[in-house]
């Protein structure tokens, strides 16, 4: 699935939420649900700089596609890095590093998080892009 295609399905189903409690409430459940890291990937190396609270965000090149891996010790976060990596892991280094986030515009997340707590969501973005630079090189 295209990074693209995955994002209107993200909207779509934000669509179906009448108000931003219930949209909270759904993006926890996405956190729950988010596959545990590693612990040896829960290192400073993989912290997210400009996180009010801790994100780890690792990323492994398979079959020229890159997967991520992520925790928060905030639950709010953890839902927020599950929706990134819905639309990122899997995908071509190339393909990350040319998308654009609309997605978060269009379900208005931005706009409800706290200052800080947005802050946070540019930087985990810029930190999976800067992943896929960095695998970029890799592929032959």
């Amino acid at each position: 699935m295209t990074i693209q295609a995955i994002q209107e399905e993200i909207i779509e189903e934000f669509s179906m939420f009448d108000d931003w409690m219930q949209r909270y409430e759904y993006m926890i459940e996405l956190g729950k649900s988010l596959p545990l890291i590693d612990e040896q990937y829960k290192t400073d190396d993989n912290i997210i700089k400009g996180c009010q609270s801790k994100v780890w965000v690792h990323a492994e090149l398979e079959d020229d596609k890159l997967l991520f891996t992520a925790d928060s010790d905030a639950i709010i976060t953890k839902g927020i890095i599950a929706l990134l990596i819905r639309v990122f892991s899997n995908q071509k280094p190339k393909d990350i590093m040319e998308a654009d986030t609309q997605f978060i515009d269009e379900i208005g997340l931005k706009e409800h998080l706290s200052p800080t707590r947005a802050n946070g969501l540019v930087s985990m973005i810029k930190q999976m892009k800067l992943y896929a630079v960095a695998y970029q090189t890799q592929i032959k």
